[in-house]
């Protein structure tokens, strides 16, 4: 059950990765780490696609590569962040098979049917409606077009969320895998494989912790957090749990990583509409 002022607000995430944009890729080693590990398991899958879509693109250093490995394809950068996607545009290589394109990923301006595979490298924390997200990816993949994604578990910043230790909403919290499991075969995609593995990232000091949740766009986006300052008494309790995690004078933080793929099933009937193979039509026989 999602608890109460959980759900993200769409415009504060926009404006903090707009903000985020120009050193977003010095702290991306998260996505570097994540970004290999989805290749690694696509390796196995027989795809050589003709548009491939980027979903949460940010500054296009997942496009890049997409673009390497299938050098046949267009592969289209989407985000919601204008500034990350300037930056994209910036850094892509001249005569480039990349297009940017900036939107909400609930609700994607491409046509039926239309993408070979969708790549999403950590985009799905950020998404307010994950079945609304599933059911986009669901209609614009092809017949047996594939959705290959990466996202957190809940045991993700657990250290942050103990630290805090109130009842207000400071970190977000992330779906089980079961969840995303349900949700993608809710929404009309089939043959889900899901598996998960823990990345440690640790800190020498507090201070670098904050600068990389700056830095990657990570910080606080939920509505139900609070709108005045923190104060500074409650800070300092936070920090001094925060010091109590420290080990061998490290912090360590520690992801839970989420990686998945699915297969497109074609478009969903609409009520009332039905679909049938033309290999399923035979002759009637008279008798």
């Amino acid at each position: 059950m999602e608890r109460q002022g959980s759900t993200l607000i769409l415009k504060d995430v926009r404006r903090r990765f707009d903000r985020a944009a120009e050193h977003f890729d010095v702290a991306d080693f998260v996505h570097r780490s994540s970004f290999n590990g989805l290749i690694e398991r696509l390796s196995p899958i027989k795809i050589d696609p003709s548009r491939v879509l980027d979903l949460g693109a940010a500054t296009g250093a997942g496009s890049r590569q997409l673009a390497k490995r299938f050098r046949k394809g267009r592969v289209i950068s989407y985000d919601v962040s204008g500034a990350m996607l300037q930056i994209a545009k910036r850094k892509k290589p001249f005569l480039s098979k990349i297009t940017e394109l900036q939107g909400d990923a609930m609700s994607l301006p491409l046509q039926t049917g239309s993408i070979d595979l969708v790549f999403a490298n950590l985009l799905l924390p950020w998404i307010v409606d994950l079945p609304a997200c599933f059911a986009e990816v669901a209609r614009v993949l092809k017949k047996g077009g594939v959705f290959a994604f990466a996202t957190l578990g809940p045991d993700s910043l657990s250290e942050l969320r103990v630290a805090w230790s109130d009842d207000d909403n400071h970190v977000n919290h992330f779906p089980d895998m079961h969840d995303v499991g349900d949700a993608l075969m809710g929404t009309g995609l089939i043959d889900p494989v899901l598996d998960v593995e823990h990345l440690t990232v640790t800190y020498r000091n507090k201070d670098a912790l904050y600068r990389d949740l700056t830095a990657s766009g990570a910080r606080n986006s939920l509505q139900g957090r609070r709108k005045t300052l923190t104060g500074a008494r409650r800070f300092r309790q936070m920090e001094t749990a925060l010091t109590a995690a420290f080990r061998d004078g490290q912090l360590p933080l520690d992801l839970e990583l989420v990686y998945g793929h699915a297969w497109g099933a074609g478009p969903r009937p609409q009520p009332g509409e039905y679909h049938l193979e033309p290999t399923s039509i035979t002759r009637r026989q008279r008798a």
